[in-house]
């Protein structure tokens, strides 16, 4: 008898291809590195795509930023949010100090990374995130690549020192007056004129605004084109290096991970050197200058009444600030924040918070010693809407008029 046995077709199994992706990053710009960095971009394409188990879903490269920190970095910004959605799977990276100079940092991302199923593989020290062993030598070596980053930053601030104890700055900044020859800072005429007059002008009388406003009119801008305001005009009246002096290291980098860069006012050495370059204002007039807008600066701040310090806004902090017309005299304050998403921008007439204060402290006008006695400060939460806080506890909450452009301005 025959033996019939039925063959069944068989079906191919596809098997899926990973996503593979690729991390290279540089530090510093020089040909060297950005070189560098077009090889690992070449390298880790090819290696990818010439795997037949993976799909090439890129390479992401951080050019010219330091690995202390995640937060700057841009690339691997993306690269983190592509493996959230699952556009990738494995990432391959030269080694651990490409990928995270800072321990903590790298081991919480690949923490979160292998949560999500990431793999990560670091070429040089043949370590794979989600292998048993693999975490402990990532602690271990993380930490070497932190060490090494701190020493390679105390390197760099130790030959800034002997820069500044030679009397050199530790770079060619641009400013406007001076131009860089060698190592020679030159007079720019036409900008040295301009910085001039800026000087002149304080000292007859006009304030930062007015001589930005003429510099306008007579179609003098910055060296980039723009418009002179306050604050890079205040920057030159208040440079010493026009008086043909430098001043170096009055900043310095707190912390090598963080990269916070802090005022110099006496945690470092400062070192003044003299006659380094042809002065534009003698240092006569500078320190007249000076003392000009010190005076100034003092006026401005020396009003104090009793709402000082006391209205506040609840969602940045910062204090509501006295301001007067000097057409009509009118009193008002003002939040000015520093952070453009706070969400209350207002202005108060003073007359209006003192009809209010009078309400609510139950008197029939305003009391200055009655308020500061019961009224510890004034929450703005929104606009036409004020919160007082007795010192007792309680808080009481009182709409408030917005006197309007037309009467606030008188």
């Amino acid at each position: 008898m025959k033996k019939i046995e039925r063959i069944e077709p068989k079906v191919p199994q596809i098997k899926r291809k990973k996503l593979v992706a690729a991390y290279a990053r540089v530090s510093a710009e020089s040909d060297r590195l950005n070189h560098s960095l077009s090889a690992q971009v070449s390298y880790y394409s090819q290696l990818i795509q010439k795997n037949p188990e993976w799909e090439y879903a890129g390479v992401y490269a951080d050019s010219f930023i330091s690995g202390t920190s995640i937060d700057k970095r841009d690339e691997f910004q993306r690269l983190l949010a592509d493996c959230e959605v699952g556009k990738v799977e494995i990432i391959l990276t030269k080694s651990i100090s490409r990928f995270a100079r800072n321990t903590v940092d790298l081991l919480s991302t690949v923490r979160h990374l292998k949560v999500l199923g990431v793999e990560v593989r670091f070429e040089k020290e043949h370590i794979s995130s989600l292998t048993s062993s693999g975490e402990v030598m990532l602690s271990i070596l993380a930490s070497f690549a932190q060490e090494e980053s701190v020493n390679n930053s105390e390197n760099v601030k130790w030959a800034k020192r002997k820069r500044f104890e030679q009397g050199l700055p530790h770079a060619r900044f641009n400013l406007y007056g001076y131009k860089w020859e060698g190592d020679q800072l030159l007079v720019v005429p036409e900008e040295a004129a301009v910085v001039k007059r800026i000087f002149q002008e304080v000292l007859v009388g006009k304030s930062v605004a007015e001589i930005g406003k003429e510099l306008s009119d007579d179609g003098i801008t910055t060296r980039e084109g723009y418009r002179w305001s306050a604050p890079s005009l205040r920057y030159i009246l208040q440079n010493v290096i026009y008086t043909g002096n430098l001043l170096l290291q009055k900043y310095y980098v707190e912390n090598p991970l963080t990269h916070k860069v802090r005022k110099n006012n006496g945690e470092c050495n400062r070192y003044w050197v003299e006659n380094t370059h042809e002065a534009l204002v003698d240092k006569e007039t500078f320190d007249l200058v000076q003392r000009e807008l010190g005076r100034r600066r003092g006026r401005s701040s020396t009003h104090k009444s009793c709402f000082t310090m006391k209205i506040k806004c609840p969602f940045c902090g910062h204090n509501y600030v006295y301001h007067t017309y000097r057409s009509t005299k009118n009193e008002y304050w003002v939040h000015q924040p520093k952070k453009r998403k706070c969400p209350v921008r207002w202005i108060i007439n003073q007359a209006e918070i003192k009809r209010i204060c009078a309400e609510v402290l139950g008197g029939a006008e305003f009391d200055e010693e009655t308020f500061l006695k019961q009224v510890d400060f004034i929450n703005v939460p929104q606009r036409e809407r004020l919160e007082f806080h007795i010192k007792d506890g309680q808080v009481l909450t009182k709409s408030c008029r917005n006197p309007g452009r037309k009467e606030k301005r008188g």
